[in-house]
């Protein structure tokens, strides 16, 4: 009896140190793709900043030949302005798809516990 208690405590030792080491890789796994998806909303609002500022203002100086320096401006900030909300929304919806739960991790200490809890089934 009391080999075997220490062969069914050395398995749960052995269950325990696996699921902790799947819990460990899919939470590098999802903070790898959390930190792409941070890359790329920074590398958008830089982007968006030079394209800005450098676009816009060779734009603004041709519209003027046309209307008023004003209007020109507006009208570049408005059209800068939506490609900026797209970057922003793609970067958001690529961050949504990222989940902090390790979800295998979960599932499979569910089977353990209902295991534990029905060896026999």
């Amino acid at each position: 009896m009391s080999r075997l208690l220490s062969v069914v405590t050395a398995d749960l030792q052995t269950l325990f140190r696996q699921e902790v080491e799947l819990a460990k890789a899919e939470v590098r796994e999802e903070a790898s793709r959390a930190g792409k998806a941070a890359g790329m909303l920074g590398g958008a609002g830089f982007a968006g900043y030079m394209v800005l500022l450098f676009l816009s203002l060779a734009a603004v100086f041709g519209l003027a030949n046309v209307m008023d320096g004003g209007w020109a401006a507006l009208i570049v900030a408005a059209v800068w302005g939506v490609v900026a909300a797209v970057l922003y929304r793609k970067g958001r919806t690529r961050m949504n798809t990222v989940s902090p739960k390790p979800e295998q991790t979960v599932a499979t200490m569910k089977e353990n516990a209902e295991w534990a809890r029905h060896p026999t089934r």
